[in-house]
């Protein structure tokens, strides 16, 4: 460590103390006089406040923000103080005066306006109570999602495919048959068996197949996809039990946050005088593509 560094620690123990007095005084409403927004440190004059660190420690990644106050904190300030310092070197030397550089401030301040704005508009709706009424009208005492047990073989060409179906029809078994010819691991593991499936979890083709038939039915036609040529057999069709709110809830509150972020977009788009041009500047004609135009 060095002199400088094992100076400032026990600055900073200190100050971890002191906000956590604080915090505990105003918790227990003691009549002790103190800043609602103390100044913690002073970078050439500017005032660094409680409520600096405080954003700082919510910007961490999660498992960060855990950490004890008085660990947290006093990273914190240094690290606060330090990018101090380095903004006051930068305007300093006329950074801040660099095109590019003020591009990049913009930006980061249209940012943070957009998200400001999302968090006004959406946040104030996504409450518990707004969570559950949806949970009840979109889950509880419904249904839940179709799903099939099904096996298939997979193969490289449908006249290979088309000669499997033929055999199934003369009362091949459907196990012995996937072991021999599919090029999923599952036919030579499982027989081809697939267990339950919902219809999302499955490449479109292979699903809208697999949903069309009823249990002990087998795909009349070789079914194409990405993977190969495919022979589907269904065993079973059931629905799932509808989740529990406590296990919907996060996904449902994802799901209404992306929606109040959709309504907000929309509504300032619609609300935006907007003109588009080619990527080259031009006005944009029916004819054109958003193909760059090439390098010269």
């Amino acid at each position: 460590m060095s002199r400088a560094a094992a100076a400032r620690r026990p600055i900073a123990i200190a100050l971890a103390a002191l906000l956590l007095s604080s915090a505990a005084a105003v918790a227990q409403g003691t009549s002790q006089s103190a800043p609602a927004d103390p100044v913690v440190a002073k970078v050439n004059g500017q005032d660094v406040h409680l409520s600096d660190l405080k954003d700082a420690a919510q910007a961490l990644p999660e498992n960060l923000r855990g950490m004890p106050p008085q660990t947290l904190y006093p990273m914190l300030l240094e690290q606060l103080i330090d990018g101090r310092a380095l903004v006051a070197e930068a305007r300093k030397t006329g950074i801040d005066k660099d095109p590019a550089v003020q591009r990049q401030v913009a930006a980061a301040q249209d940012r943070a306006l957009q998200t400001a704005v999302l968090s006004k508009e959406v946040a104030p709706s996504i409450t518990d109570e707004a969570v559950r009424a949806r949970y009840d009208h979109d889950m509880a005492g419904k249904p839940g999602e179709e799903e099939v047990h099904a096996r298939h073989i997979l193969v490289e060409n449908e006249a290979e495919a088309k000669k499997i179906i033929a055999d199934l029809k003369g009362g091949a078994d459907f196990a012995a048959l996937a072991k021999q010819y599919s090029k999923d691991p599952s036919g030579a593991q499982q027989g081809g068996d697939l267990g339950f499936f919902k219809q999302g979890e499955m490449v479109p083709e292979f699903a809208t197949a697999a949903f069309a038939l009823q249990p002990g039915q087998t795909s009349p036609t070789p079914v194409r996809s990405q993977f190969g040529w495919h022979v589907i057999q269904v065993v079973e069709r059931r629905r799932t039990e509808p989740p529990k709110f406590e296990d919907a809830k996060d996904e449902l509150r994802q799901k209404m946050i992306q929606e109040g972020v959709q309504k907000v977009v929309a509504k300032a788009r619609a609300a935006a005088s907007v003109e588009k041009f080619n990527l080259d500047g031009s006005q944009v004609r029916a004819t054109d593509t958003a193909v760059p135009p090439p390098a010269k």
